[in-house]
């Protein structure tokens, strides 16, 4: 997808993020001196063209007071993953939850969920409803917990 002016500058508008206000769009649209009808039909085509993959809201856990961050990962069963993976998805401290590809012999993780508490023992919690709802399908699990606090950047165009 080829950039024109009104791209890269919508791009730079738009890459920190758009303003925490009611109408976002219209304000990106005030920077730009462009009506934000036009600023939500341009991101719609870059989503349908693929230049953008998502817009959504990314909230930082930390500052929510969800300090103990852990991705769970799961060795389900491959006949029933899918199925289940959508019923853990569904669970309200659950962010995402994928399906992965299992690198055997060290790693037989297929199914993984990101859990989010306001402690280790909130998530341990989290992970033990996911234990019931998988049952019998689910062979081992573990929970690996954040660390560090990594920058979720969206599109940037290079300087």
């Amino acid at each position: 997808m080829a950039l024109d002016a009104f791209d890269r500058a919508l791009i730079a508008a738009t890459q920190g993020g758009l303003p925490l206000v009611a109408r976002p769009y219209e304000a990106v649209g005030a920077m730009l001196s462009v009506p934000g009808e036009q600023v939500r039909e341009r991101l719609a085509q870059m989503l349908e063209g693929g230049l953008v993959r998502r817009i959504g809201a990314v909230p930082n856990h930390y500052r929510l007071g969800y300090t103990a961050n852990g991705m769970s990962v799961w060795d389900v069963d491959d006949a029933q993953v899918s199925k289940l993976g959508a019923r853990v998805a569904q669970l309200p401290g659950v962010s995402h939850c994928y399906r992965r590809p299992r690198h055997l012999p060290d790693w037989p993780y297929n199914l993984f969920a990101m859990l989010h508490g306001t402690s280790r023992e909130a998530v341990a919690e989290q992970a033990e409803e996911i234990a019931r709802l998988l049952g019998n399908a689910c062979r081992s699990h573990d929970i690996l917990y954040s660390t560090a606090i990594l920058k979720k950047t969206g599109l940037r165009l290079k300087d």
